[in-house]
């Protein structure tokens, strides 16, 4: 009779204990379920932070990383806070595959250890996206009113700064990114230089242009101003990057008359635009998740832009004879300083509240003390060894995910990827900055993430069958985001490198199981559904800085003696000596490649210098060099990357 009273009377209780069930069930799942070790799916860099996580192996439990194709045991470990690490297993010019396998949790998916692994895999994927992703490649028929928030890119704005982020790519490891030269129109020049000119020649044509634009969640403009419907102001960050890399590595593709027009109009418009200084409460959001007036917003300007755009235009007026530098430098730095006052690490405003651009932030104060540490604000190296501390906070859990609060891992909704795929390059920026190797190995951790040590257990970008038909998907990746959303905004079906989607609040610690649903979205509660597959360019410009500052610490260049043994300092005329590149050009594992350093003598313009890699896949670049008559004291300089990003060498002529 009492069961019979509660349901006649009470229904709401019976749905509570319907759903204490339903908890009690999927808890008892979970245990039940032995989970294999999640790894990184296409593997790990060699002399880099290697780890993998299996959900629910004890402490101290072994476990082994066997060889693949022979099924023999090359390391072994025991399992720490559900993680397990191997970071000192460096195999020598391995080709193979190899597993993890932890007692009672099976085996994990194949994966290599090589040399320069990730730029691999990710370097071409990472600017082929924004390739793919132009509303139109014709800038001629180029239509802003059938475009999807305007922009070049489908799916957002001149907000999207996509010329910033491949300028920035490309001169961290430009010699790489000269084997690819067949997706743009010349033939000839590299695709990422003529993706880099497409993108300033959009911003210039567009940069006074206001609408209309398809359709966008929400309008531009300052409160109480008329709105705007396309972000114009944003096209000069574009220009400035492309007028600053004019003098470092465009000249010889940007014709001198096309540059001074960009040049010009960032002269005339940088003031009346707010280029010189932090933009706030700019866009107006109709989303859900950001509704309303935002102090920073990933539609509109982010804390750390006017930094970026600030420097390049500085580094471009140094060159000009008229030009005046010291300008914008005070812009540059009166922006960092703002941060430096005012970026608040408990205010999620200022964080993952604006997901995918949150990361220019840190990346911007790094930038400053990389590209002209002698002018950066007192207190921003201190304001980014907090921020790291934070970091380190927030991502102390095994997944070590950056947590949104105490009580949430991620949020409970928003699709956005926001965290992992761009935080890793803010890590990788601070870490070289700082000297600190915790934090490049938190970077590594952002880059796992992505690529499969998730509680999904699969790679963030949907692995359809179109998309690895046109070569668009990670090598070596056996899984792929479950669902995915191929006709949005974006279109993104058949856009190489597209991250789709990550793991949202109820998919932690761990999910179930998941549903694996071809163009359909599923948002579901106890992890059985991987919602969310809608990437767009946003979130790839995080991946791509991620791409970018990998590089950091990772490249070197020395000056040898004729035998390649002794370092120089001094030189004599005449004397020959070797120049050693270690970088991340060594794409081809069968045979050696080629690079090109750049030699400066005194305040000589440099020339390039062809290096040669000593055998395949050795990732060891060198040249031999002889002195030219100089007087003493004349510095030969060896260089390779610009604005911060590079290595260098010197020697004194004696």
């Amino acid at each position: 009779m009492r069961s019979f009273y509660l349901i006649r009377c009470a229904p709401h209780r019976i749905k509570i204990i319907f759903l204490l069930a339903a908890i009690c069930i999927t808890v008892a799942a979970f245990a039940q379920i032995k989970y294999p070790p999640y790894v990184n799916q296409a593997g790990y860099n060699l002399n880099e932070s290697k780890r993998f996580v299996c959900y629910g192996a004890a402490d101290g439990k072994p476990f082994q990383v066997i060889e693949a194709y022979t099924g023999k045991q090359v390391y072994q470990g025991t399992m720490l806070n559900q993680q397990g690490w191997f970071s000192d297993f460096n195999p020598v010019n391995a080709t193979h595959e190899f597993v993890v396998q932890v007692q009672g949790h099976g085996s994990s998916k194949p994966f290599w250890v090589a040399n320069h692994l990730f730029e691999k895999t990710s370097a071409k994927l990472a600017y082929d996206f924004f390739i793919d992703v132009r509303g139109n490649t014709s800038l001629d028929a180029y239509d802003m009113a059938k475009v999807y928030g305007g922009g070049p890119s489908r799916d957002a704005g001149a907000y999207g700064l996509e010329a910033v982020f491949e300028v920035l790519q490309y001169a961290a490891n430009p010699a790489l990114y000269h084997r690819w030269t067949s997706e743009m129109d010349n033939g000839t020049i590299p695709d990422l230089i003529e993706l880099i000119l497409w993108h300033a020649a959009f911003a210039y044509k567009y940069h006074a242009y206001e609408g209309p634009v398809g359709y966008r969640h929400g309008s531009l403009g300052y409160e109480g101003h008329p709105r705007m419907q396309y972000d114009y102001w944003n096209t000069l960050d574009h220009l400035a990057a492309v007028c600053a890399a004019y003098h470092s590595f465009l000249k010889p593709y940007l014709p001198y008359e096309t540059y001074q027009k960009y040049r010009q109009v960032c002269l005339d418009k940088w003031e009346a635009y707010d280029r010189h200084k932090v933009v706030r409460y700019w866009t107006y959001s109709n989303k859900w998740v950001d509704a309303g007036f935002q102090e920073f917003n990933e539609m509109g300007n982010a804390y750390g832009q006017s930094v970026f755009s600030n420097l390049f235009m500085y580094l471009c007026e140094l060159n000009e004879p008229k030009g005046n530098p010291q300008k914008y430098l005070q812009y540059a730095q009166a922006s960092a300083q703002d941060i430096i006052a005012h970026w608040d690490f408990n205010n999620p405003r200022h964080m993952w509240w604006i997901r995918n651009a949150e990361h220019i932030t840190p990346q911007a104060l790094s930038w400053f003390l990389l590209v002209a540490p002698q002018h950066a604000p007192p207190g921003t190296q201190e304001k980014l060894k907090a921020w790291a501390v934070h970091i380190k906070q927030k991502t102390n859990n095994f997944w070590q995910y950056r947590t949104h609060s105490e009580t949430e891992w991620s949020h409970p909704k928003t699709k956005e990827l926001g965290s992992a795929p761009a935080l890793g390059g803010s890590l990788f920026a601070a870490a070289h900055l700082l000297g600190d190797t915790q934090l490049r190995q938190l970077g590594w951790s952002q880059v796992d993430f992505v690529f499969g040590i998730n509680p999904v257990g699969t790679h963030l970008g949907h692995k359809g069958a179109e998309r690895v038909a046109i070569g668009g998907f990670w090598a070596g990746v056996e899984e792929g985001w479950p669902q995915s959303h191929p006709d949005g905004y974006g279109q993104l079906r058949y856009v190489r490198g597209t991250l789709e989607s990550s793991p949202l609040n109820h998919h932690f610690p761990i999910a179930a199981m998941v549903e694996k649903k071809e163009g359909e979205n599923k948002n579901a509660v106890f992890g059985e559904n991987a919602y969310a597959t809608e990437g767009w360019s946003i979130s790839n410009r995080g991946w791509q800085s991620t791409v970018t500052f990998a590089t950091l610490g990772a490249h070197q260049l020395t000056l040898l003696d004729a035998a390649g043994k002794n370092e120089l300092r001094k030189v004599k005329p005449g004397q020959k000596m070797t120049i050693v590149l270690r970088a991340a050009l060594n794409q081809d594992w069968e045979k050696a490649e080629t690079g090109a350093v750049q030699l400066t003598i005194g305040k000589q313009h440099g020339m390039p210098v062809t290096v040669k890699e000593t055998g395949p896949n050795t990732g060891i670049f060198t040249a031999t060099f002889t002195v030219p008559a100089l007087p003493k004291g004349k510095v030969i300089t060896a260089a390779y990357g610009y604005f911060g990003l590079g290595v260098q060498a010197t020697a004194a002529v004696d």
